[in-house]
């Protein structure tokens, strides 16, 4: 067996145990990113496509600030802004940044699944006797959310990969692990492609779940 692959075995034993915890606030940052920038991209969304003029200005420059700046200064950035306001945990600061983050995408993901609707629903809705933001809530947005849930998980391996950025804030995840046993071990090669080959087996795993929900919403059609 070649050199590089008892090295790398090596490596992998060595560090599993503490990948394998990393792997799991990896996930839990991920989880918790999303269900924030859901909160957001909501409101935002909602707000993208109302009737104030106010409040589509405030979503525009909201989504273009958001969309327009690296990921890395924006989590520096509201790291720093967050932290001298409230006390904060590295994990939740970086949560938070990456939900903001994501809540500009899903914003404009909703966006567009609600507008996808057809339009005579919510004629008919107000026919019926609905004001407006009853259709939004009884008839547009529960067929909206189903059509948002595959672009949602896509936004989820996203993040997934993009949280390792908050290792520059010393979130203790996959990537910010293998920083600290990189530079104690001097083998930078063999460790960042092993926590490679960890991403890459959670993007695998969550892409399948999403293509077979996927392939689920068709048959449910």
């Amino acid at each position: 067996m070649p050199d590089i692959f008892i090295t790398l075995f090596e490596v992998f034993m060595r560090t599993y145990e503490g990948f394998l915890k990393a792997a799991l606030i990896t996930l839990e940052l991920t989880a918790v990113a999303i269900v924030i920038g859901t909160l957001f991209g909501v409101m935002f969304a909602l707000m993208k496509i109302s009737q104030s003029k106010i409040l589509q200005t405030i979503a525009n420059l909201y989504i273009t600030l958001i969309r327009g700046t690296p990921l890395i200064v924006q989590i520096m950035f509201l790291y720093y802004g967050i932290t001298s306001i409230i006390v904060l945990s590295n994990f939740w600061a970086g949560a938070i940044a990456l939900g903001i983050h994501n809540g500009a995408y899903i914003a404009e993901i909703f966006r567009g699944a609600i507008q996808g609707i057809d339009r005579g629903q919510q004629e008919a809705s107000l026919a019926v006797g609905m004001n407006r933001r009853q259709a939004m809530r009884r008839i547009i947005f529960p067929q909206a959310l189903r059509r948002a849930i595959p672009p949602l998980g896509n936004q989820f391996i996203i993040t997934l990969k993009d949280s390792s950025l908050v290792y520059v804030i010393g979130v203790s995840e996959l990537f910010g692990l293998a920083n600290r046993e990189a530079a104690a071990s001097f083998q930078s090669f063999e460790t960042f492609l092993v926590v490679g080959l960890y991403y890459l087996v959670l993007v695998l795993i969550f892409s399948g779940l999403l293509k077979w929900y996927e392939n689920k919403l068709n048959v449910d059609k």
